[in-house]
């Protein structure tokens, strides 16, 4: 007779490595912006469109909880999780819930903007642009600047209302969403069902997705 183990992988090693690089980049991009180092801002940049094109392929060929088509489908049933929320008859999800996964896709949107109006902004001066403003006019990299601006505070008002909502399971729910995310791991127990998809990253579509990653930022680098 087999026993359970006591943990189950949630978040595979790709995902949690993405999500905490992102969390790193952002305010790296915002200070280097701020303080006028424009050539770390570049390279952050790109190495931010890396990580997020990564994770759309993933979406696609990933893991289970990384998956787009399953995500979307629980956002069907968001209304009654948000009934259990209020009547404080909360369980736990394997991978995203229906709230979060508006959040994620809040998010990679806001990113995906974010990167590309990067790509292809001029400054004032026109002294300093993206890799690909050279295929543009002046002015439509001038525009494509200011979405760049204007969309960091979308991004990072969806980030504030992140953190506020991991506080609130936190401390109200008593649901812990960090750790897992660090560790890619939770309790077996938290997940009565005995049929739970296998979830753990496979070789093959890693390096196909981190190959045309890396050779979108070389041929950016090259067209620009």
């Amino acid at each position: 007779m087999t026993t359970s183990p006591s943990k189950i992988l949630v978040w595979d090693w790709t995902i949690r490595l993405v999500h905490w690089l992102m969390v790193v980049l952002v305010p790296l991009l915002w200070w280097t912006a701020e303080e006028g180092h424009m050539d770390w801002h570049k390279s952050l940049g790109l190495t931010m469109f890396s990580l997020v094109l990564f994770r759309l392929i993933w979406g696609f060929m990933g893991s289970w909880t990384a998956r787009f088509v399953p995500m979307v489908r629980r956002i069907g049933s968001l209304r009654p999780y948000l009934g259990t929320l209020r009547n404080r008859q909360f369980a736990p999800t394997f991978g995203h819930s229906p709230l979060s996964v508006l959040s994620v896709f809040a998010l990679l949107l806001a990113l995906v903007t974010q990167v590309t109006t990067g790509l292809f902004s001029v400054d004032v001066d026109g002294l300093e642009s993206g890799p690909l403003a050279i295929w543009i006019s002046f002015e439509t990299g001038r525009e494509a600047a200011d979405i760049h601006e204007f969309n960091f505070k979308i991004l990072s008002l969806l980030i504030g209302l992140h953190l506020i909502a991991i506080a609130i399971y936190r401390f109200v729910i008593k649901e812990k969403l960090v750790w897992p995310m660090i560790s890619g791991h939770r309790d077996r127990q938290d997940f009565p069902s005995d049929l739970l998809p296998e979830n753990r990253a496979h070789l093959l579509p890693v390096i196909i997705a981190a190959t045309l990653s890396l050779a979108s930022v070389f041929a950016l680098v090259n067209l620009g």
